[in-house]
């Protein structure tokens, strides 16, 4: 059994100190996997590991390399014509973090503002694209990566800076101080990460989907969340503090693989 796994997708899939794969989306395909052991009746399945980056995860997964990729992957019309997803463990949306005493709430508070994305991201198209952000005569800035972005928000270069929820809340999370930023704003999309597996397999498809539906019902999925998302991880000891989305609550109490594209 290979899994296939992230090098720095924290908190979902990355090296801990010790160079071996940890995060909430490990822990969720480690459980899978002793499902698996179950099902088949093979206590002393061997599990290996390969490391995969965001551009060869999927043919990881379609030419065979690995059973289960186990990241920060989003379930997709277009990828599911290669490979096929569980139920999602997780729902990332888009959001903004300004600094706290900025007043800025909402997007229509940014009338006039300088707000900052990171380059090679989809979220300039989503600031164009949707309505609620259209007429606020956005002054758009690009920073290199994540971090310079943020860092543009920390120094007052930008009033706001916008990309995934999960990784504004890294952000703030590794900041000198982070009770001066906080993340606001509505969804501007919904990008559902679910573990990764062949296609053309519904067998183990359903093994996979029902053992995520029972993980979920059992309270399991909420404590491992909790654990990475509410609680001090490793390295560094961070603490993202961020709060269950309605999006998951609601895909826990009634799990389902369907999925808006």
């Amino acid at each position: 059994m290979t899994i296939a796994h992230r090098e720095a997708s924290f908190p979902f899939s990355y090296l801990g100190d010790d160079k071996k794969p940890i995060g909430y989306s490990m822990d969720i395909c480690l459980k899978l996997v002793d499902a698996i052991k179950k099902e088949l009746k093979l206590p002393q399945l061997n599990v290996n590991y390969v490391l995969v980056t965001g551009s060869t995860r999927i043919p990881a997964i379609a030419e065979g390399k690995a059973d289960l990729e186990c990241g920060s992957t989003t379930n997709n019309a277009e990828r599911r014509k290669q490979v096929a997803f569980t139920i999602p463990h997780f729902f990332a949306t888009a959001k903004m973090i300004v600094r706290t005493d900025s007043g800025i709430k909402n997007w229509t508070d940014l009338k006039g503002k300088k707000v900052v994305t990171s380059k090679g991201t989809t979220t300039v198209k989503l600031l164009n694209d949707r309505d609620k952000v259209r007429g606020l005569d956005l002054k758009l800035l690009e920073g290199a990566d994540h971090n310079e972005s943020f860092g543009m928000v920390e120094s007052g270069a930008a009033d706001a800076f916008t990309v995934d929820d999960v990784l504004l809340y890294g952000q703030r999370a590794n900041a000198k101080d982070p009770s001066k930023f906080v993340v606001v704003g509505d969804s501007l999309s919904t990008e559902p990460y679910a573990i990764m597996l062949r296609k053309d397999d519904p067998a183990f498809k359903n093994l996979l989907d029902r053992e995520m539906a029972r993980l979920m019902s059992d309270g399991e999925v909420t404590k491992l969340y909790d654990k990475w998302f509410r609680k001090p991880v490793p390295p560094k000891g961070a603490n993202l503090n961020m709060p269950m989305n309605f999006l998951l609550r609601d895909n826990i109490r009634f799990p389902t693989d369907k999925v808006a594209d």
